[in-house]
């Protein structure tokens, strides 16, 4: 029996069915930007959604956020995901479009009552404020955004008893190829 982490077929397949996975317990992951001014953030965000067959991750955001002004300069991202079960991390790049308005409608009206609240804060996310809670929120679905991010560039290491590391892109018709861990 040949186990998951032995072909490229069988880690591609891992991968897409932890991606898949961590959608639907929705997870959190870190998402890499690069600033207007050229710095590397990164932070936590919660996988809402990935599609294996087109290659497609969703994020949800403010539409406010620093990462919208960030992904405007430079539509791309990383995407990280750790699996402790799997001693798994998977590593995704991908191209980003921000989708807004009522191409995300049938998004905001499912996400649970209590959530929007994180879409619709005064001031706008990351503004000074004189008190720690010197803010209020209140659901906005003009700033509802979501990132749609198409994979270009997977990278996938298992940490087991045996490491082992495979890549996966686009440009190679995501047939992959096996990298020293």
């Amino acid at each position: 029996m040949t186990n998951w982490y032995e072909t490229l077929d069988g880690t591609q397949a891992q991968v897409w069915d932890r991606l898949t996975q961590g959608a639907n317990k929705r997870a959190h992951v870190a998402l890499g930007t690069v600033s207007i001014d050229g710095q590397p953030e990164v932070r936590t965000v919660v996988l809402r959604d990935v599609d294996p067959k087109t290659r497609s991750l969703e994020l949800y955001t403010d539409l406010q956020s620093d990462k919208i002004t960030s992904l405007r300069n430079n539509p791309k991202a990383a995407i990280h995901l750790w699996d402790a079960d799997l001693a798994l991390q998977i590593r995704v790049q991908a191209d980003v479009t921000i989708l807004t308005g009522d191409a995300v409608m049938d998004r905001w009206n499912a996400v649970p009552d209590h959530s929007k609240n994180s879409y619709g804060i005064t001031p706008s996310p990351g503004q000074p404020i004189p008190e720690s809670t010197a803010y209020t929120k209140k659901p906005d679905p003009a700033v509802f955004a979501v990132l749609s991010c198409q994979a270009t560039h997977i990278d996938a290491v298992y940490l087991g008893d045996i490491h082992r590391r495979a890549a996966f892109s686009q440009v190679g018709d995501w047939t992959g190829k096996w990298l020293a861990p």
